[in-house]
């Protein structure tokens, strides 16, 4: 089934599709005989709990709003076949990387910011154009130099600026950026050119960005960048609408493999959601019926997979919950296919 989204998503995935890889958690704070049960850090409260780690990979054009979930893997610090988290990530790419035969830009947070992950990126062999945000503890070559990031960014023109608006536990924040760039190289990896995207005006400290998407002295391109990794941000509510519609962290079932399952279930149901209906004329009708059918009362909200998640619930819910005896005379009874044969 994992093979199966991949290889549907991979129509919708262009050269400039991002690619948005995220690293989160399902806690089970109840749990004590799940098996391969772990402990995984909780990032929205920063503690400790136990739980498994989950890595997803979700198309999306830059500064769009139609999603393709393309990857979903559960995974354990404990499971046998364990090896670490950047094989883990490694994988992720590796897999949706063939299916999608080298399209897109990745676009990763300050946790992709590791050696072993552009020991697999930067190689111009490998073919993978990505993004990825600085943890701002690192030194590149700028120059003939060896620098801090935090030095270049101090230092870096920042000839652009713009205003954005972020919507932040439903208020609006105004936000005024500057941004600019330096042409630098990684210590491992001294004959590849690199560019660091510099933004202020999000915090005290600048933003970093590190691309091999080549950049020039031009605000379209550099912003490019920028709205590439802000639409990250916007993938993160993808990942609040998993758990939350799909109840992904009260799944109870005992074995590691089934859980497993479960989750590309879960992804199969969000491709469902996000990329099937509507997707045909023939089903946008059943799609404005589903958004009917979830009785909101204040509208339909701007990330409208909610909606849709509960019309699916509330028509589902009208069939008895037990299917109808096979016929016996039918050998072959009626089976609706998730993918097109």
């Amino acid at each position: 089934m994992q093979r199966a989204i991949m290889s549907r998503g991979a129509a919708r995935i262009g050269e400039d599709t991002l690619l948005v890889l995220d690293l989160s958690d399902i806690e089970k704070p109840y749990a004590q005989k799940m098996e391969n049960l772990a402990v995984v850090r909780d990032g929205s409260k920063d503690e400790l709990a136990n739980g498994y780690m989950l890595c997803q990979v979700i198309g999306v054009e830059n500064e769009g709003n139609e999603i393709t979930p393309m990857y979903g893997e559960l995974y354990s610090r404990k499971a046998r076949d364990f090896v670490s988290e950047n094989d883990e990530i490694k994988k992720a790419i590796g897999k949706v990387g063939e299916a999608v035969e080298k399209r897109g830009v990745w676009v990763i947070d300050r946790g992709g910011d590791r050696r072993e992950l552009y020991d697999e990126l930067v190689p111009k062999k490998k073919g993978y154009r990505f993004i990825i945000r600085q943890k701002g503890d690192r030194h590149y070559v700028f120059g003939n130099r060896r620098v801090s990031g935090r030095a270049l960014a101090n230092g870096c023109p920042l000839p652009y600026a713009t205003t954005i608006v972020k919507e932040e536990k439903k208020e609006e924040k105004v936000y005024h950026l500057e941004y600019g760039f330096r042409a630098v190289r990684l210590p491992e990896h001294p004959g590849i050119p690199l560019w660091l995207v510099v933004v202020k005006g999000f915090g005290a400290e600048p933003m970093m960005l590190l691309t091999n998407v080549p950049m020039r002295k031009n605000r379209k391109t550099l912003w490019w960048a920028i709205s590439a990794y802000l639409t990250r941000w916007r993938i993160e509510e993808t990942i609040r609408f998993a758990k939350q519609c799909y109840q992904i962290e009260d799944i109870r079932v005992m074995r590691y493999e089934r859980l497993r399952n479960m989750v590309v279930l879960v992804t199969a149901a969000m491709f469902f959601a996000s990329v099937v209906l509507g997707a045909k004329m023939k089903l946008k009708i059943l799609a404005s019926h589903v958004i009917d059918a979830a009785k909101r009362l204040f509208g339909i909200p701007n990330f409208r997979y909610y909606a849709i998640s509960d019309g699916i619930k509330e028509i589902l819910s009208r069939f008895p919950r037990r299917p109808a005896p096979p016929d016996p005379y039918d050998p072959v009874p009626f089976l609706l296919p998730l993918f097109d044969t």
